[in-house]
């Protein structure tokens, strides 16, 4: 596989929700030895790391990271108009602000840390009511932060359908390129098929918007993440949960066969980056367990990718 490939660190370590610094290490120095990998993805939430952050610092991987503040931007959805693309001025400020800190988080993983943060993803709430101009006001003042050389890139996650509910219900990504280009700012795409297949409802279609990003010329990643229409061992239906392949977990009742991961693949062309972003089954809890889906996974994916 030539092109570099982000694997998502938390869905998969079970220290992610039941802190263990040994189960931790081994994932994060387990998943960067991968071949391919050049980066992995770590949450923000409130903080460099969930639950200890100098333990972070000191351990952390010779590798890039892409650093997520979505489990933070969800939890911070039950303040009205909270979002870097709402039209209330309060709340769009208040998520510019909180991307302040994430910047100089970035800064003291920069200084303290052998990693270094090569993306910065964004999210385009508030739900339901995201506004592109209001997100082309943002990005500019984002855009103006020392970000310490990291990328900005909007990560595309379900849109608001009328009808439909939603989990995230951001805005569309027609929008979120309108905004980008009207903005003036150095910002690219990230697309996350399990997401997008959430927002469309019928997961043959999800390479199509795949290929409307690669079009726009703005698509720095194709993040492979599978989704569900119905109830399983990973959760209930349409919810953003990262299922597995399906050809990995028949199980999971995944959505993503390896057909339209080779499809998808197609489909963003030539994309800089592709990325796995999958779940470790619940009952995997040791890292030797998550470290082997993940290794199936990329050997999959190697094998549609150019």
């Amino acid at each position: 596989m030539s092109s570099p490939l982000i694997v998502s660190a938390y869905p998969l370590s079970p220290a992610f929700a039941n802190w263990d610094p040994g189960v931790e290490d081994e994932v994060l120095h387990g998943l960067a030895a991968m071949p391919g990998v050049t980066t992995l993805e770590v949450p923000w939430i409130d903080g460099i790391h969930p639950h200890d952050s100098e333990w972070f610092l000191a351990n952390v991987p010779d590798v890039a990271l892409a650093l997520t503040p979505l489990p933070f931007v969800m939890r911070r959805l039950a303040t009205p108009g909270y979002g870097i693309a709402s039209p209330d001025d309060d709340g769009r400020a208040a998520a510019v602000a909180d991307l302040r800190r994430v910047a100089e988080d970035v800064a003291t993983i920069t200084e303290r840390s052998a990693a270094r943060v090569a993306a910065v993803e964004l999210h385009t709430a508030p739900r339901g009511a995201a506004d592109a101009d209001a997100l082309a006001r943002s990005l500019a003042e984002i855009a103006a932060l020392d970000w310490s050389g990291a990328r900005l890139v909007i990560e595309h996650c379900d849109a608001h359908v009328p009808g439909q509910t939603p989990e995230k219900g951001f805005l569309s990504l027609d929008g979120e390129i309108s905004a980008i280009r009207s903005s003036g700012a150095d910002v690219g795409l990230w697309m996350n098929w399990g997401r997008s297949a959430i927002e469309l409802r019928d997961p043959d279609a999800v390479a199509d918007q795949i290929a409307a990003a690669a079009d726009s010329g703005l698509l720095d990643a194709l993040v492979l993440s599978g989704a569900s229409d119905r109830e399983g061992p990973y959760g209930g239906p349409w919810i953003d949960a990262h299922h597995p392949f399906a050809s990995i977990d028949p199980e999971s009742a995944s959505l993503l066969t390896d057909d339209r991961v080779h499809a998808a693949v197609r489909a963003a062309g030539e994309a800089p980056s592709l990325g796995l972003k999958v779940s470790r089954h619940p009952a995997a809890t040791t890292a030797a367990e998550v470290l082997r889906v993940a290794e199936r996974h990329r050997q999959v994916l190697a094998a549609a990718a150019p």
